[in-house]
């Protein structure tokens, strides 16, 4: 299992539709990067001037929204993940 540094966090990327509304059907580089996943790992959380871990705001099991460009794309025995700091997390969707 990958598990992040610091403030970083492991997003699983949710796939986007590959066919539009009137059933067109996308090539794969013709579509968005997704901006929602499920969190589904945590780093410890950054560390403060003070040698405190500051702990993060998102939890494990949590659908973000998170920038469109952030993180680095890791592909992990099949499957696509961004592992991303904290800090390029928009929102938690509830």
């Amino acid at each position: 299992m990958l598990k992040p540094l610091g403030d970083r966090v492991i997003v699983k990327v949710e796939e986007q539709e590959e066919e539009t509304v009137g059933g067109i059907v996308l090539a794969s580089n013709a579509k968005e990067k997704p901006q929602t996943g499920k969190v589904i790992a945590l780093g410890e959380g950054a560390l403060a001037d003070d040698g405190k871990r500051i702990p993060l705001s998102v939890k494990e099991g949590q659908v973000v929204m998170f920038d469109k460009y952030a993180g680095s794309e890791v592909k992990y025995e099949g499957e696509n993940y961004l592992i991303m700091h904290e800090k390029d997390i928009m929102a938690i969707v509830e």
